[in-house]
């Protein structure tokens, strides 16, 4: 969105992980590669996480006449390509996926079907090439081509989900996650806040499933997800899902509180063990609700600062407003290799930054 006001990993030893972060290089703000001499070292964040660099290279910059920032979503393409999506309706391709080479090659300006921008938040690449992407403000699917140029199709969307008054979402609060699973078949979508009626920390994710081999999605599951709060009591919300290969889903848990800064949580929920909600009309702790389990990965706000400094009260000078997360690679240890990216709002206070990291799942 445009403006944005524990349970235990099992232990892993450091120096596993410390071998995850070591197959290539990721670069640290403002010199060579982490771990180079006078450069910050790449740094464990959890037992299971760690952090191998982070860039503000492309911070309050322009390309082709855009603003490059506003960032909520990232996603690759099946040869290696990154794409990053502004919330203020424009996709930008980057030349690489690791911090050293990210640098647009292109954008392209989105619209729904009058021609309008959207309020774009959350990105998936087809397997055929084609992209799908997210608008807050109905809240809607679209499918693009594989350029962005072209609207080829949106999806269902269920009347509960819809902003109110057509619906019992509030505005601003509603498609923030995409995640396609493994084999292209089940698409997930992740609401950031509650239905009107549903408990304020329960939060709901809406599945599709591919009707034959075609480009088609139909309604599927519907699961419920619990948020937690920050030291603060400030309940978070839900900023991104990426698929881990296995079925089971990141989950990037954001929020802010004024005067304290940004609180940054990296999940791992399991949507096969969640019970399907879609009758359910208000959630609201039922016994008969099994909400999908989570395991906290990593507070990135846990994270060693690498030497970052920021423009307002943050716990950890590392952090600001992130917003997109994606699985990039894998190690030769079977971690993967992610991304994430803040949304700096246009605003002087905030940043837009990459940050590299290396996790290593918890087995199931």
């Amino acid at each position: 969105m445009r403006t944005k006001a524990l349970l235990a990993a099992p232990t892993v030893l450091l120096t596993a992980l410390a071998c995850l972060g070591g197959a290539g290089t990721a670069q640290a703000h403002g010199g060579g590669p982490a771990g180079r001499p006078g450069q910050p070292a790449a740094g464990t964040c959890s037992a299971n996480v760690g952090i191998d660099g982070y860039s503000d290279a492309l911070d309050k910059t322009t390309f082709d006449g855009t603003f490059v920032g506003n960032f909520s979503a990232l996603a690759m393409d099946a040869h290696g390509t990154l794409d990053a999506l502004s919330d203020r309706s424009s996709l930008f391709t980057l030349s690489g996926h690791t911090l050293d080479d990210l640098t647009p090659q292109k954008v392209v300006q989105l619209a729904d079907e009058n021609g309008k921008e959207l309020d774009s938040e959350a990105l998936v690449v087809d397997r055929d090439g084609t992209r799908l992407i997210t608008s807050e403000t109905e809240p809607s699917i679209r499918r693009y081509s594989r350029d962005g140029a072209t609207i080829l199709g949106s999806l269902p969307v269920p009347g509960a989900l819809e902003v109110a008054p057509a619906g019992r979402a509030t505005s601003n609060l509603t498609f923030e996650g995409l995640a396609l699973q493994p084999g292209g078949r089940t698409l997930v979508a992740s609401m950031e806040g509650a239905l009107s009626g549903d408990n304020s920390d329960l939060v709901r994710f809406q599945t599709w499933q591919r009707k034959g081999n075609g480009q088609d999605f139909a309604l599927g599951r519907q699961l419920a997800y619990q948020v937690d709060t920050d030291p603060n009591g400030t309940l978070l919300g839900v900023s991104d899902i990426a698929p881990t290969g296995d079925g089971r889903l990141l989950v990037l848990e954001r929020g802010y509180t004024s005067g304290y800064g940004n609180t940054v949580r990296l999940y791992l929920a399991d949507p096969s063990r969640a019970t399907d909600v879609s009758r359910v009309t208000d959630l609201t702790g039922q016994k008969s609700v099994k909400v999908m389990p989570k395991t906290l990965l990593a507070d990135i706000g846990s994270c060693p600062s690498l030497g970052a400094t920021a423009k307002q009260a943050q716990p950890n000078p590392l952090l600001d407003n992130i917003e997109g997360v994606a699985v990039t690679g894998h190690t030769a240890g079977g971690g993967l290799r992610l991304m994430l990216v803040s949304d700096d709002n246009a605003g002087s206070t905030q940043v837009t930054r990459f940050y590299a990291l290396t996790a290593r799942l918890p087995r199931r």
